[in-house]
């Protein structure tokens, strides 16, 4: 009987180990020769999912180390809480540092909770060499990483990855402290950037003007979330600046998330009519009423989706049912809150394009499963 290996071609085979796990992989690679040449082919390892939850001894034997040549784009996950998950993921970050300057996206995915007063000083510094090693980085994503980016990260990027595509910023926490002028140094920096997520306090006027320069590519992606102090202090952006950029950049699209952080003072002035809001996540403390009923006048015609935690009222359903009048292109919409039967009669109306909705009419257990429309 022949190999194991010799009953599929090896292009079959590279379509399959590369959707398996790490350890997967180096499983397959001792089955015999024919599956160790697919499982250490380069297509095998461009797209690479890793989940630190094992000794990286066992996830990645030193004859496979030679493949992480091959990564161009890597979704890491890892439980900041778990020492020796954490361990893997910055050894394996370090390691890349030294090893893939053709690495082109990184995901870094955090679960479980994150340590108290843990400043994540050991993953940062990971990721900061990376950056600087991996020159051809194109998409960097740090929204699931729960620790305070700070400067140095972003001029890193900004100083090495001047390709760069997409960045990621917008993540949990409570602190911002990417001081405007380093976003700015990003900006002007990388040209070919067409996505961007901040917190506001690190957007500013200067950024938005360097963004609608004649000479960029064109921007699509501009994510900002509101959540910390520095949020709430932060300067209000001209609609002047805002209607340039959208001038320059005619497709582009905004994703607000408005926390409990935020005064209806400073709700108010992020929530300007120039802004191409596509997608609005509304956690708010105070009033969600007005937010809403201003979004129904001023986002018609771009919000996409909508995502509302608030307390059940008559007032709440009512602005509710005048966003499904007036933004009939929503694909989605999720509101954490019991609501009447009208408002989802409403949205399912009014909302042709409607994919997916969390409209509950009664008490379920938590977590609440969206519906899927056919």
């Amino acid at each position: 009987m022949g190999e194991p290996g010799e009953q599929l071609p090896e292009e079959v085979l590279v379509l399959i180990f590369r959707h398996l796990p790490l350890r997967d992989r180096a499983a397959a690679a001792r089955v015999c020769r024919a599956w160790a040449d697919a499982a250490t082919c380069s297509p095998v390892w461009h797209n690479t999912n890793i989940s630190c939850d094992c000794e990286l001894k066992s996830m990645l034997p030193p004859y496979l180390y030679t493949c992480l040549d091959h990564v161009h784009n890597l979704r890491l996950e890892f439980e900041p809480s778990r020492e020796p998950s954490r361990r893997v993921a910055t050894e394996l970050l370090t390691a890349l540092a030294g090893r893939t300057p053709g690495l082109r996206g990184l995901c870094l995915e955090c679960r479980g909770e994150k340590p108290l007063f843990d400043s994540g000083r050991d993953v940062l510094d990971a990721v900061h060499a990376l950056c600087g090693a991996a020159r051809a980085l194109r998409h960097l994503d740090l929204r699931r990483l729960p620790f305070t980016v700070g400067d140095p990260l972003v001029l890193q990027v900004a100083h090495s990855c001047r390709e760069l595509r997409s960045l990621f910023l917008d993540n949990g926490t409570l602190v911002g402290s990417v001081r405007p002028g380093s976003v700015l140094e990003l900006v002007e920096a990388c040209r070919c950037l067409r996505a961007l997520g901040l917190h506001l306090a690190s957007l500013s006027r200067t950024t938005l003007e360097a963004l609608a320069a004649p000479d960029r590519a064109p921007f699509e992606l501009l994510a900002v979330r509101c959540a910390c102090p520095e949020d709430v202090r932060a300067p209000p952006l001209p609609g002047e600046a805002w209607m340039a950029l959208r001038r320059r950049h005619p497709g582009l699209v905004v994703e607000l998330e408005l926390e409990p952080a935020l005064p209806a003072e400073s709700v108010t002035r992020i929530l300007q009519p120039p802004l191409p809001v596509a997608a609005l996540r509304l956690n708010l403390s105070g009033d969600t009423i007005g937010p809403l009923r201003f979004a129904a006048s001023h986002y018609a015609a771009t919000l996409r989706s909508l995502e509302v935690r608030a307390a059940a009222s008559a007032e709440l359903d009512a602005a509710l049912e005048e966003v499904a009048a007036r933004c009939a292109g929503l694909r989605e919409v999720h509101c954490f809150c019991l609501v009447r039967q009208s408002v989802l009669h409403a949205f399912r109306a009014h909302c042709p394009r409607l994919r997916s909705y969390t409209l509950k009419l009664t008490r379920e257990p938590h977590p609440w499963r969206p519906t899927f429309v056919a």
